[in-house]
């Protein structure tokens, strides 16, 4: 179980920045009291806080602890690194207004959904690396994901008259998030196929068992295939906008059936 100072104080950073930049999304400039090079360095104290709080309940000295809740907070912080690093050559604070209020409620996952057991191959150096691309490449697809919603939104409010028009103007420009979109659809891609070679290269290693065609592994290849796809697409025939948001949808959609479904099933239901 975490310090519990610490996921407070980490906590309070969270909100803190939550509200001021909630505050902009709605007030526009007048909102924003510092430069985007100070919300930057802001930001980065409650990330490393965030990061450190995570590696502490992961590695335990008998092995690894990774439980939904853990994977919910992981997923949680990669997204707000990311848009962080991204906020160094576009201004992307305000997309921050839109995560990190995700982030403050995920700090408090792994102890409403702990992880139920160590994971036996933690001594593994290959399976460590096997553990680490995937969490990486599933974290980098779920924010994928949520970037494409956040483009389906303001690209449909574009054409309607809505209540949330005044909210969305202050986004960053539709091709910015586009290009952002597939910077991150290509890291989750490559992530993706190191993790399915590695899981086919190392199964009896890993698992103690030859590589099976389970319905996890099944999914995770029919969403791979989705992927490749849509960035074929891109690359060919120059798929943007509405076609993307739904092939991206359409990948993690089988993603989440591979990964977060049979954990969920498998924790939380069946309590293994």
């Amino acid at each position: 179980m975490p310090d519990l100072l610490p996921l407070f104080l980490t906590a309070l950073l969270y909100a803190g920045l939550s509200t001021y930049f909630w505050r902009a999304l709605w007030q526009g400039s007048n909102g924003r009291a510092l430069s985007p090079l100070l919300e930057n360095l802001a930001i980065l104290l409650p990330l490393a806080l965030h990061g450190a709080l995570l590696y502490h309940s992961i590695f335990q000295p008998d092995g690894l602890k990774l439980g939904v809740g853990h994977a919910i907070s992981a997923i949680a912080w990669l997204t707000v690194a990311v848009y962080w690093l991204a906020s160094m050559r576009n201004n992307l604070g305000c997309l921050q207004g839109f995560v990190l209020p995700f982030a403050t409620l995920s700090l408090f996952a792994p102890l409403l959904l702990p992880a139920t057991h160590t994971l036996l191959h933690s001594e593994l150096l290959i399976f460590k690396v096997h553990l680490h691309i995937a969490i990486l490449a599933y974290s980098l697809f779920t924010i994928a994901t949520m970037h494409a919603l956040l483009m389906a939104v303001a690209e449909r409010n574009l054409h309607h008259s809505r209540s949330l028009s005044t909210l969305l103007q202050r986004l960053p420009p539709l091709l910015t998030m586009e290009h952002l979109l597939f910077r991150i659809l290509w890291g989750g891609f490559i992530l993706l196929t190191l993790t399915l070679v590695s899981g086919m290269l190392f199964s009896e290693e890993l698992f103690g068992k030859a590589l099976q065609l389970s319905h996890k592994t099944v999914f995770a290849l029919i969403s791979w295939c989705i992927y490749a796809a849509l960035l074929g697409g891109r690359l060919r025939y120059g798929w943007r906008g509405r076609t993307a948001i739904r092939w991206t949808l359409s990948g993690f959609a089988a993603l989440l059936l591979a990964y977060i479904g049979s954990k969920f099933v498998l924790e939380i239901i069946l309590g293994r």
